[in-house]
C-alpha cells in the first residue's frame, strides 16, 4: 500500500526503504571508522578532539537509522551487512597520501554518496525521509574540513592545483559507486527513478547532473576548480 505525499511522490515499499536505510546506516558506520582514523592522524590535539566527537556522533546517527529499520520490520544487522563492502573499491582507488587529500576525500568523495541518498530519500515515507535528511544534514565535519583546507590553500598555489586534481578524481570514482548501486540494487534504482519522475527530467541524466552540480558547489566553496 502507498500513501500520497505532499511532494507528489509515492511512499516506497518497505523493502526499498530498508535498502536505502541500510545504505545510509553503512555510510555512517564508514564515517565513524574514517573519522576515528583521521583523529589518529590529525596534526593537532584540537583537531583530534573534534574528530573523535564527530566519530561518536556518527554512531548515534547510525543507531537512529537502524532503529527505523527495526520499526519497519527489518533486521538491522542484515540490512546493514548487505552494504558492508559498498565503498571498498572507492577507498582502494582513492587512498589519500596527505592530510589535505584526506580532508578533501571526506568532504567531496563521501559527499556524493550522501547527495545520492538525499535524492533517493524523496521517495520514502515521511518519517523515513525526515530521518535520512536529518542524519545527512549534520555538517559539523564538513565545516571543519572546509576551514582547515581554506587555511592551507590560502598561500599555496601548488596545493590548490593538487587538490583540484584530487577533487576531480574523487568525483569520478564516487559517481562510479552510484552507477554500481543503481545497477546492482533494484530498490535504490526504483527510489531514484521515482524521485526523478516526481521532479521531471531525463531520469539518470538528471540524477548525475544534480550530483555533479553539488560537487561543483563543494569545490567552489573551497575556491577549487571542479
Amino acid at each position: 500500500m502507498t500513501e500520497t505525499l505532499p511532494t507528489g511522490t509515492q511512499t516506497a515499499p518497505s523493502a526499498d526503504a530498508l535498502e536505502l536505510l541500510g545504505l545510509v546506516a553503512q555510510l555512517e558506520l564508514v564515517a565513524f571508522a574514517r573519522l576515528a582514523s583521521d583523529a589518529a592522524l590529525a596534526p593537532t590535539l584540537a583537531q583530534r578532539l573534534e574528530l573523535t566527537r564527530f566519530a561518536a556522533t556518527s554512531v548515534e546517527r547510525r543507531d537512529r537509522v537502524l532503529a527505523r529499520v527495526a520499526e519497519l520490520g527489518g533486521d538491522p544487522e542484515a540490512v546493514l551487512g548487505s552494504f558492508a563492502h559498498v565503498l571498498d573499491d572507492f577507498d582502494a582507488r582513492t587512498a589519500p597520501s596527505t592530510w589535505w587529500e584526506r580532508l578533501l576525500t571526506a568532504y567531496v568523495g563521501y559527499g556524493v554518496a550522501d547527495d545520492f541518498c538525499r535524492h533517493a530519500a524523496t521517495s520514502l515515507d515521511e518519517e523515513s525521509r525526515a530521518l535520512v535528511l536529518d542524519v545527512l544534514g549534520d555538517v559539523g565535519h564538513t565545516d571543519l574540513a572546509v576551514a582547515e583546507l581554506d587555511v592551507a590553500r590560502a598561500d599555496d598555489e601548488v596545493l590548490v592545483s593538487r587538490l583540484a586534481l584530487w577533487g576531480r578524481r574523487l568525483v569520478g570514482e564516487a559517481l562510479g559507486v552510484v552507477q554500481s548501486l543503481l545497477a546492482t540494487r533494484p530498490g535504490l534504482a526504483r527510489l531514484a527513478a521515482a524521485a526523478d519522475g516526481a521532479q521531471g527530467g531525463d531520469g539518470a541524466a538528471r540524477l548525475f547532473g544534480e550530483l555533479t552540480a553539488q560537487h561543483t558547489r563543494r569545490m567552489g566553496r573551497l575556491g577549487l576548480t571542479a
